[in-house]
């Protein structure tokens, strides 16, 4: 049964998303929560953004400034990266996201429309107002679940440190960009502590696993006690 946000959003309780800023170890936790499902005999449907369908994963290469069939175009304007990063998601949302809550899958996505308020809106200063329009009109979705993992910068900054030769153009940012994004994000846990829940990213990555799962599992006895 889906639930309306106090933004009016649609949350939807099959769907999570996972957030934090560069090294805060998304993906592990991502495996973990899979996992998880997978072993309680549910579908899962894992993505990511930007990217998620074909020409979603075209756009990402745009965003990030990949090379594609040996051209690089120049970096996209604040306001050019935040509408295409919505074009991305307006895709992703109806050709994968949709269509699989609608079959009674899971669905945990590798970040969602919280990091447009947190990469446009903090770090590039685009105003929320814009951002929440767009996504009132291109998304129409929120998760019903959201785990914010957090950690400071300069941790993060070490653990990703060597393991990309080639850093994309966001990961290429400077400190300063990454605290607005960081401040961002914990504003947006703040503001809405029933969907979001941080988890303290310090942790060893087996730890930071086992907690997301037992919010996971809390959130899932909790949905069914409410429907």
């Amino acid at each position: 049964m889906t639930a309306l946000g106090d933004n009016g959003l649609e949350r939807h309780p099959h769907f999570v998303s996972l957030e934090g800023g560069e090294g805060a170890g998304k993906t592990t936790v991502l495996n973990a929560l899979r996992d998880a499902l997978l072993q309680a005999g549910h579908e899962v449907v894992s993505t990511r953004e930007p990217g998620g369908t074909p020409m979603a994963e075209q756009i990402r290469n745009l965003l990030l400034n990949v090379p594609v069939d040996g051209v690089q175009h120049e970096p996209p304007a604040a306001e050019t990266e935040l509408l295409l990063m919505f074009a991305a998601r307006a895709q992703h949302v109806r050709e994968t996201i949709l269509p699989a809550l609608a079959r009674g899958a899971w669905v945990i996505s590798d970040r969602f429309t919280d990091s447009s308020y947190a990469y446009q809106g903090g770090g590039r200063g685009i105003d929320s107002a814009f951002i929440a329009e767009l996504e009132h009109h291109v998304v129409g979705i929120q998760p019903g679940l959201t785990l914010l993992l957090d950690l400071g910068v300069a941790q993060g900054r070490e653990r990703t440190r060597g393991r990309d030769l080639y850093p994309d153009r966001i990961e290429r940012e400077r400190d300063d960009f990454f605290e607005k994004v960081r401040s961002a994000f914990l504003a947006r846990a703040r503001a809405e502590p029933e969907r979001m829940r941080v988890i303290d990213a310090t942790q060893s990555a087996a730890e930071v696993a086992a907690d997301a799962v037992a919010i996971l599992r809390m959130f899932i006895a909790r949905t069914k006690a409410s429907g």
